[in-house]
């Protein structure tokens, strides 16, 4: 098991700066040989969080635990693909590469890229990005297009440019960005000793739920997880598109990073849905929110909106959680993409105009 022989080699205080990156830690498992680049910010090795809250939410005995992703280097599961992608494209002897964006692909996209060495462009729904996202594509710096329509218009003006011009297109059709992000699967089962019963994740464009998946069944074909999960995709209600079968043309939610229309990766999630007797579903906007105030609340983790869709899910369909399961839920991004979302929904006190002496702030305080 390739992360738990890593943090064994390193001794029993493990020095994460060790950890060398997901592409040597997993070389063997990833289309990568002599001749690959690697372009790494030593992403992956994100932890597996017991949640005990959640857990006792869900009862009968339910275990749950939080794949937190937003603790890779630009703050979501996407460096785990891009680390492929743009190492990939570097061997091609590509000097540029281009995506379509909600926000974490862009980020993502620009770091490797400038770490690279080469150029980044980024086609982004103007208005539509959280401000974390767009300030760390432009510190990174991408050159970046916000375009008069929806991501999925974005996404078709990428691919055609990257058809036509030596540019290197970097979005989850790019087969290396999946090869990247499956090995989130891997850490899982590394973690666990063995597939979780469930794997609850946020669904957008449908690349990650593909990726686990490949991942998932390559360990097992190998002999190193006993069973393979279900895995149960949630999109929100104004973005769910897996959910009622057609693609929308206006997709609306607060969960920005899942605000897709008609995801790329559909057939490859359908796929995986139907050979792991999984489902999709959908989950309203306040249901999100309820389950990222949890998160913060409750278990102390601050995801972006879209990664709380897991949570939202689960909790909707505990009833048909089976007893004593193992259940992960994926954190696709950290909360600080979008702070404005967290200052809007939260149920704490904020006290303000407080006169900067001790006799007043303990009154506050309630002494």
């Amino acid at each position: 098991m390739p992360l738990l022989s890593a943090l064994r080699r390193l001794g029993s205080k493990p020095v994460m700066q060790d950890w060398p990156g997901l592409i040597e830690a997993y070389r063997s498992w990833l289309p990568v040989s002599a001749a690959t680049p690697v372009i790494t910010l030593h992403e992956g090795a994100t932890p597996l969080i017991p949640a005990p809250v959640i857990s006792e939410r869900i009862g009968r005995g339910v275990r749950v635990f939080l794949k937190y992703d937003g603790l890779n280097p630009t703050g979501s599961f996407k460096d785990r693909g891009m680390t492929m992608a743009i190492s990939k494209a570097r061997e091609a002897g590509s000097e540029a590469v281009i995506c379509a964006s909600t926000g974490n692909t862009s980020a993502s996209a620009a770091a490797y890229a400038r770490r690279a060495g080469m150029r980044a462009f980024v086609l982004i729904p103007d208005g539509y990005v959280a401000q974390g996202k767009l300030a760390q594509a432009l510190l990174y710096g991408a050159e970046v297009l916000a375009v008069k329509g929806n991501f999925d218009r974005a996404l078709a003006i990428v691919r055609e440019v990257a058809d036509k011009y030596p540019i290197t297109l970097v979005n989850s059709l790019n087969p290396f960005r999946l090869q990247g992000q499956k090995t989130a699967a891997f850490e899982v089962v590394d973690a666990l000793g063995d597939a979780p019963n469930w794997l609850c994740i946020p669904v957008g464009n449908a690349g990650n739920i593909s990726a686990y998946w490949m991942g998932f069944g390559e360990y097992k074909a190998a002999g190193r997880c006993r069973s393979l999960p279900r895995m149960m995709g949630f999109q929100a209600a104004g973005a769910a598109p897996m959910v009622i079968g057609h693609t929308v043309e206006q997709p609306d939610t607060i969960a920005t990073a899942i605000r897709i229309g008609n995801p790329v990766n559909k057939e490859k999630a359908l796929k995986a849905q139907g050979e792991s007797q999984g489902a999709f579903m959908a989950v309203t906007d306040a249901e999100i929110i309820e389950a990222y105030k949890l998160l913060g609340s409750g278990e102390g983790i601050f995801c972006e909106p879209a990664s709380a869709a897991s949570v939202a899910g689960l909790i909707k369909r505990r009833e048909e959680v089976p007893f004593g399961a193992t259940v992960v839920c994926v954190l696709t991004g950290n909360g600080l993409k979008d702070p404005d979302t967290a200052i809007e929904n939260n149920d704490s006190k904020f006290h303000t105009g407080i006169e900067p002496d001790t006799a007043t702030v303990a009154q506050v305080l309630g002494f």
